[in-house]
């Protein structure tokens, strides 16, 4: 009978139906919902089939943009419905709006206006939020205890689903075919969420044997991933590959990403065996205890039963679970949005502008290339090392994550002040930088979002604190950046004598076409690191404190526990201790 529990169907479905293959398919997810990272692979296509100038095609971005970053409809969706209904949804946008901008490219349907692009894009960038909100959001609540773990590695599989994406575009389709690559972004995102649509759930947010351990492993594949994809996109750089070596290179990629299937399986059959011999122990005493509440039930209840009005203004303490409107009016989440806005907004003007920038500065076109995958590629190193570092340093030494915040935040501005500088050659060290800390920073926002604000309405809260970079994208890209590069560029016009001519891009030439820009963002980040200071002031007795001690307060009482229904049966050895039944 034992026996019977690891073979055939027995194993399968405890493999599939357990809390690391859903973590598995939240990273395939995530892996493949990198889309709107990868708009400079197939601008230039919309840009000469379509017909239209620069500030149409950066008007385009912009609502890609937008469409990534806010995600505030499959919050609330998400508040009211199981994931597989977030996820459906985002199905059906990214494939309808990436198969729509795809027929309008190869002029299979009549030239859209430009504002039905507009809008064709941004419903398929905002399918990201829908992934991200099914994916991510489900995977914190399932591992409560570990969520820097777990921001940190979902995170850092978004910051490389660019790079996967095009490895497997390559594969696919080869290399002279870039309208094929917006049909691949149209179904490959959606075919990945729908095959795994009934994995991802809910489950019992029970503390899992050996939790760290199995993240680590997930995070050292990850990193040899991404080595390989950096070493691939220098190589591809540098040489001229042939249709059969870009297929060797995405079965290499498609390997690195089914190989976390080793650790999940392995770590699925350690938990079934573990299990299973408790069952066959001869001297089980069984206790069964029925309608075990909730640990925050009474807390769930009272801001059930009170006006949400009436309380906007008196939240609950750090920690616990906040109302949406608490939240959202509170101070903490006010000095969180404009620490983002401007800390991030300022990283990523950097990155929208950095073929730009490497243009004005004199660099050659494989370089800025080279910079664009350094600055990929540290991304996610950035997501994943700020992900399991602030979880390490806060469980083993209680630094909190707002002062790691902070630091990134700070760290960036050497960045921005090296563009600022224009020092030869410091546009590689700036992409490091730049690509670091504001991967760094998606982790460290949402986490804290998490601890302070209680996961009650973690899907809503975690997509409004993303809301912050497209306003500060907007603030210190659109009306900074873009006004006063187009006034040096009419500057040089003017001083060799001539006008411009209508319809023509300007382009600017030298240190001073950025200069006073990232002067002004490194001086608001630096605004940024201080506002970050204030919350790091507020939060440090909290964080003092055991945060996620009300996740672990049932396995210290009474061990793994297994919840039938409304009740929860457990095993009480000789010792005193209890094990699974």
């Amino acid at each position: 009978m034992v026996m019977a529990k690891f073979t055939g169907g027995g194993l399968s479905y405890h493999v599939l139906t357990g809390h690391w293959f859903m973590l598995f398919a939240s990273l395939l997810i995530m892996a493949a919902a990198g889309a709107a990272y990868m708009f400079g692979m197939y601008s230039n296509e919309i840009k000469t089939s379509l017909g239209y100038d620069q500030t149409t095609l950066n008007l385009l971005s912009f609502f890609k943009d937008v469409g990534a970053t806010v995600g505030i409809i499959s919050g609330l969706v998400n508040e009211i419905t199981p994931p597989w209904v977030v996820l459906s949804i985002g199905i059906i946008m990214n494939f309808f709006g990436y198969f729509m901008i795809w027929l309008a490219v190869t002029g299979q349907i009549t030239k859209p206006q430009v504002w039905l692009m507009c809008l064709y894009i941004c419903i398929g960038s905002n399918s990201q939020t829908f992934a991200n909100t099914g994916g991510t959001v489900t995977c914190v609540k399932n591992f409560p205890g570990s969520r820097g773990n777990v921001l940190g590695l979902l995170k850092g599989y978004v910051g490389l689903s660019g790079a996967i994406i095009a490895q497997l575009y390559h594969a696919f389709y080869g290399d002279h075919n870039p309208q094929a690559l917006i049909l691949l972004i149209a179904w490959l995102p959606a075919a990945v969420s729908f095959l795994f649509l009934p994995t991802i759930r809910i489950l019992n947010t029970l503390h899992q044997p050996n939790e760290n351990k199995v993240f680590y492993h997930l995070l050292y594949i990850s990193l040899a991933l991404a080595g390989f994809l950096m070493v691939l996109i220098i190589m591809q750089n540098k040489l001229s590959f042939t249709r059969s070596e870009y297929v060797a290179d995405g079965i290499v990629v498609f390997f690195f990403l089914l190989l976390p299937l080793v650790v999940v399986f392995r770590e699925e059959f350690n938990q079934l065996k573990t299990k299973t011999q408790g069952l066959s122990d001869s001297t089980p005493q069984l206790k069964v205890v029925t309608d075990v509440p909730h640990p925050n039930s009474n807390v769930e209840q009272e801001v059930q039963e009170s006006s949400c009005l009436g309380n906007i203004l008196n939240p609950p303490k750090r920690g616990e679970d906040y109302t949406i409107l608490q939240a959202l009016f509170s101070i903490d989440m006010l000095i969180l949005f404009i620490a983002t806005t401007f800390g991030a907004g300022g990283a990523l003007t950097a990155i929208d502008n950095l073929g730009q920038i490497g243009r004005s500065l004199g660099y050659p076109r494989k370089s800025i290339t080279t910079c664009v995958s350094l600055l990929s590629i540290w991304n996610y190193l950035g997501r994943v090392v700020a992900g399991y570092a602030s979880e390490i340093f806060l469980t083993k030494y209680k630094f909190p994550r707002p002062s790691m915040l902070t630091l990134v935040i700070l760290l960036s501005c050497v960045g921005h002040i090296l563009i600022a500088l224009g020092v030869p050659n410091s546009l590689y060290l700036s992409s490091v930088i730049i690509g670091f800390c504001l991967g760094a920073q998606w982790p460290l926002m949402f986490a804290i979002i998490s601890e302070v604000f209680g996961l009650k309405y973690y899907s809503t809260l975690y997509n409004f604190g993303a809301v912050a970079s497209p306003v500060g994208s907007y603030i210190l890209n659109v009306r900074l950046t873009g006004v006063l590069y187009d006034k040096e560029a009419l500057k040089q016009l003017k001083a060799k004598g001539l006008a411009r001519e209508a319809g023509k891009e300007l382009n600017c030439v030298g240190v001073q076409c950025y200069r006073m820009a990232f002067i002004i963002i490194t001086a608001a980040t630096l605004f940024a690191c201080i506002v970050s200071f204030i919350l790091v002031m507020r939060t440090r007795k909290f964080y003092k404190g055991d945060i996620y001690r009300k996740f672990r307060v049932e396995d210290e009482k009474s061990g793994n526990e297994i919840k039938i229904g409304n009740s929860i049966v457990f095993r009480e050895t000789e010792e005193g201790h209890r094990d699974v039944a």
